[in-house]
């Protein structure tokens, strides 16, 4: 085991520790079904990724009748710092991200991620919101503006390439408008 992976595990351990120490507990979440992957699309065009759907996902929930309750957000707010870090260190690998991202997943009701899932984000809905925050978009924001018709000329395997970099895995460092759509959640559960 690498030593990011170490000090995830030794992250994880203390913020579980505090947890319990303050009297809540940390629930493990459920495990993701088949239902939790059908609800959650990217293959559409101008898809988010999975991540930034979950994120946009999260934070517009509070408009609908399925926003995150308190109890959802202790176990969601580690996960999503755990997130933040794990791409934040610029040496996480896919199966990490990946796993973190299907236990925000399991930590989910099915109607919210129904919900994210009927939304259909695309990189538009992600821009609107960049710049209702002032957010600039053309800095590394890891949206490849200007890039071949915002995906919809490019072959799977560029898109899924264009995908793992705007996740932050093999050519960014997870900053810009990910890192800020990122943060916006994780400020928005520790208000629960």
């Amino acid at each position: 085991m690498g030593p990011i992976a170490w000090m995830t595990v030794i992250a994880l351990l203390a913020l579980a520790l505090v947890g319990c120490g303050s009297g809540s507990q940390v629930v493990a979440p459920r495990a993701p079904d088949a239902e939790t992957a059908r609800a959650l699309d990217t293959s559409y065009e101008d898809a988010l990724t999975l991540r930034n759907q979950l994120a946009l996902g999260t934070l517009r929930l509070e408009e609908t009748d399925w926003p995150v309750t308190a109890d959802q957000a202790s176990d969601l707010l580690l996960l999503w710092q755990v997130l933040r870090g794990t791409i934040g260190s610029g040496a996480s690998a896919p199966a990490e991200v990946d796993a973190l991202q299907a236990q925000i997943e399991a930590a989910m009701t099915a109607e919210q991620l129904a919900a994210i899932g009927a939304m259909r984000l695309t990189q538009a809905d992600l821009q609107a919101w960049a710049q209702s925050q002032s957010l600039n978009m053309t800095q590394g924001s890891g949206l490849g503006a200007g890039q071949r018709g915002a995906g919809r000329d490019l072959s799977e395997e560029e898109r899924a390439t264009r995908q793992a970099e705007r996740e932050g895995i093999g050519g960014g460092a997870g900053s810009g408008t990910s890192r800020a759509l990122l943060d916006a959640v994780i400020a928005l559960l520790e208000t629960r």
